[in-house]
């Protein structure tokens, strides 16, 4: 049996990077041959096995020929006379077009995939890939991760990705691929490659359309001195990320803060009146088009809506902190809110020269938070009941609210 370690782990080997799945490629074999060696049958739309003692991934070579629209609309050759070349040729990239020989160790690498590799190059392999309206996303959700290592996108790359912008076909995917890539990309290191390599393939307007439509609208100089909102979304992105390394809820919450921005009359513009209760309607359109999961919604809902009053918290009164939490749900889920500061510390510093600005207001609100978990049942008069023990919580809490804004001035002085 001829194997073969192929794709991302032998990648990021040769980047120097701790590698994930091991996936195999078989040459030779048929699905009958490899059941007789032991291999389990996993795979529905071509032969896939699980190595009867590792568990790993073993695929049989394999080419595909496009027969219909989309992702899906492939047909599937993988007859033992496809070569391992003809495999790896059917690849996305051609840094995902490396094998290494199980027997030797030898690399297999007939698209120079690693000489893009060390180049810092996401290059397609070959002309197949426009059949695969997908693989837009995933050069995307390359770029999110690997930029930080200074790669970029082939000159002809982006190129064959605007062509497939431009034929529609990225209209074939569905939901749930494009939150999958998505959310991934707001895992990695610089999520806001993702949308800007969307943006400039002309791509992001068939997936994302409300973050597309944010590109050129302007905002107020004064407080945003980058101007552009798409490109304040991606500041915003980029400090969600720092702060938050790996965490798509706040990643996500990041990237539709503002999308109440790109409603704004153009008369009314650079100035943004209640875009944040604007930009629910197209947060609710996004996320049921996407079937975004709730956890995503709700806290980036009350970003959307909130993170104008968490930016003024040193203004709010007691009672107002105090309805800010309730609203968000707070009490009964106090990670939001640690999650919400977060995403609102990144929506002030995601702006031209204010990247290391500090944000004490989330701090104050995080203490507030603590303060009003702090009052329990026992800490109220005895003999109440009904409503009323839910009125006098809601006072002790508000008073234990007050503690802290008055101790927070105080430690400020004049």
């Amino acid at each position: 049996m001829k194997v073969y370690l192929v794709g991302g782990a032998v990648r990021d080997c040769l980047l120097g990077l701790p590698a994930g799945d091991r996936d195999y490629v078989v040459v030779g074999e048929t699905p009958e041959s490899m059941l007789a060696a032991g291999f389990k049958p996993v795979g529905k739309d071509f032969p896939v096995f699980l190595h009867p003692d590792t568990g790993e991934e073993y695929a049989l070579a394999r080419t595909e020929r496009k027969s219909g629209r989309g992702y899906r609309g492939f047909v599937v050759d993988a007859d033992p006379s496809v070569s391992l070349e003809d495999d790896l040729g059917r690849r996305d990239f051609t840094i995902n077009a490396i094998a290494r020989d199980e027997s030797d160790g030898r690399l297999v690498d007939p698209y120079g995939g690693a000489r893009d590799l060390q180049a810092r190059v996401l290059r397609h392999v070959g002309p197949a890939f426009v059949e695969d309206p997908l693989r837009v996303l995933r050069a995307a959700r390359f770029m999110a991760r690997f930029q930080p290592h200074g790669f970029t996108v082939a000159a002809e790359t982006m190129a064959l990705m605007r062509q497939m912008a431009e034929s529609g076909e990225l209209s074939a995917l569905v939901a749930e691929r494009v939150w999958q890539e998505l959310r991934r990309a707001l895992t990695c290191a610089a999520p806001a490659a993702f949308v800007r390599t969307l943006h400039d393939a002309g791509a992001l307007a068939a997936v994302l359309p409300e973050v597309e439509a944010l590109y050129g609208v302007p905002q107020r100089p004064e407080y945003h001195p980058e101007v552009d909102t798409g490109v304040h979304t991606e500041m915003v992105l980029a400090q969600a990320a720092k702060l938050a390394p790996g965490d798509d809820l706040i990643g996500f919450a990041a990237l539709t803060h503002d999308l109440g921005k790109a409603l704004t009359p153009a008369e009314l513009l650079p100035r943004h009146h209640k875009h944040e209760q604007a930009g629910l309607e197209p947060l609710a359109a996004l996320c049921a088009r996407l079937k975004v999961p709730t956890e995503h919604r709700l806290l980036a809902e009350a970003v959307c809506r909130e993170h104008l009053i968490v930016h003024r918290f040193d203004e709010l009164r007691p009672r107002s902190v105090y309805e800010l939490i309730a609203r968000c749900d707070g009490f009964r889920n106090p990670k939001r809110i640690e999650q919400m500061t977060l995403a609102c510390e990144a929506d002030k510093r995601g702006r031209l020269g204010l990247e290391d600005t500090h944000y004490p207001q989330g701090a104050a609100l995080r203490e507030a938070l603590r303060a009003a978990l702090s009052v329990r049942a026992g800490d109220l008069a005895p003999g109440l009941s009904g409503p009323a023990v839910g009125e006098a919580m809601r006072r002790a809490r508000i008073e234990a609210i007050a503690v802290v804004i008055k101790a927070a001035k105080d430690s400020a002085g004049p």
